[in-house]
């Protein structure tokens, strides 16, 4: 089963936060809610780009909610590791 990727979704990666917040107010802009999703070293830059957006840029959005997991990822030796996952859900 294939999922299909939402168009409210803001995936955290390695960039600088001030990229992420951008999409965020964008998404926003034109949807009454977003998903920030980010897995390991990037889960505190998806936080401070939630909270930078909510306190700084639009003040009226509340976080409505936020889910945390572990998905299991196979390596290039075929190994497995666990990575943590987080999604925080803003909402006008």
């Amino acid at each position: 089963m294939t999922e299909k990727p939402a168009e409210n979704v803001v995936f955290v990666g390695a960039k600088p936060v001030m990229n992420y917040v951008l999409a965020v107010i964008t998404q926003l802009g034109s949807s009454s809610e977003v998903v920030i999703k980010a897995r390991g070293k990037a889960i505190s830059r998806a936080v401070d780009a939630a909270e930078v957006a909510r306190n700084r840029f639009i003040q009226s959005a509340k976080v409505k909610e936020i889910r945390i997991g572990t998905e299991e990822l196979t390596n290039t030796e075929g190994g497995k590791s666990n990575v943590s996952t987080i999604e925080i859900t803003l909402s006008k």
